[in-house]
């Protein structure tokens, strides 16, 4: 998944101006930064994003200047450096290719940006294609074009305010994925107890449908009471959450199983629950348990993509 939420905000914040967009649109062996990463460059200079983690950006803001001065879009391709410490290239011995197009109709055309991020504040994924060619990019895919997709932002609903979920929420944090702890019960939900989380007090099957989970959205449940768990896993169900998940022992998950069968669920909805939660790393205590349900969550979410 590339993270270009900070390329597409800084691009609408400094709408009007000119810019430069760069994109990796390949790469081969151990290159530093995914396919479709971007790099966003302001005339005056300023930049956000990364296409190589620092390797080659001073060339490519070079690339990006000249870009904005006029030159077409074009594609610039990085490899290893050689033992000369000035020459440009990647240490790490891979190899990337880069698009560099004008922020315009003849590169990459403004209002883009604005769908972009339209589509992710909806939770829905957009992709767009770029002729290399070209240099112009658009939502509509021609023959042999680079295709690159954009992601809403990762949000893991965790329903139940228990100790794991103290550790859960934490983690998710570390890896981009914002938490929001769900639970009818306002003991449990308290901010002195998830510091700089966001809770959600409503019934869960109310909170996990205002929140319309996409791909890009994982619900875990692990409260162990049904009058919690299983609404919320029946309103995970009804949408196309990325990734549900359900905390418990094989025998629970069983008869939580039967009961959202009872309730008209079909048995490809209920494969969709990962249950018992999480990967099987033999984790004991609340910490590792979390670590086991990140661990699954973010299988989860590549599995689909």
């Amino acid at each position: 998944m590339n993270d270009n939420g900070a390329v597409i905000e800084k691009a609408i914040q400094w709408r009007g101006a000119p810019m430069a967009l760069a994109t990796v649109v390949s790469t081969w062996g151990s290159a530093p930064r995914p396919r479709g990463s971007h790099m966003i460059v302001h005339q005056d200079g300023r930049f956000e994003g990364s296409i190589s983690g620092g390797c080659v950006e001073t060339d490519v803001l070079q690339r990006a200047a000249e870009v904005i001065a006029g030159r077409p879009a074009h594609v610039e391709t990085y490899g290893v450096a050689d033992g000369d410490a000035w020459q440009v290239g990647l240490p790490c011995g891979g190899e990337i290719a880069v698009m560099v197009q004008p922020v315009s109709e003849a590169g990459f055309p403004p209002a883009l940006f604005e769908r972009i991020a339209q589509q992710s504040a909806r939770g829905r994924a957009l992709t767009l294609a770029t002729d290399l060619g070209a240099g112009v990019t658009r939502e509509h895919a021609g023959e042999g074009d680079f295709l690159n997709r954009y992601d809403p932002p990762r949000r893991l609903l965790i329903v139940g305010a228990v100790q794991i979920a103290q550790s859960l929420a934490p983690l998710a944090q570390a890896i981009g994925v914002t938490p929001v702890v769900i639970d009818p019960r306002g003991r449990f939900l308290t901010e002195e107890r998830f510091p700089g989380v966001e809770l959600d007090d409503r019934w869960p099957d109310e909170a996990v449908a205002a929140r319309c989970p996409g791909e890009s959205t994982a619900v875990v449940t692990l409260s162990h009471d049904i009058k919690i768990d299983d609404p919320a896993l029946m309103a995970a169900l009804r949408a196309p959450t990325g990734y549900v998940a359900a905390l418990g022992s094989r025998r629970s998950h069983a008869a939580r199983l039967d009961r959202l069968a009872a309730q008209g669920f079909s048995a490809d909805d209920l494969a969709r629950i990962d249950g018992p939660a999480g990967m099987d790393i033999g984790a004991i205590g609340a910490a590792e348990i979390a670590l086991s349900i990140t661990a699954g969550m973010v299988a989860g979410f590549n599995a689909r993509r």
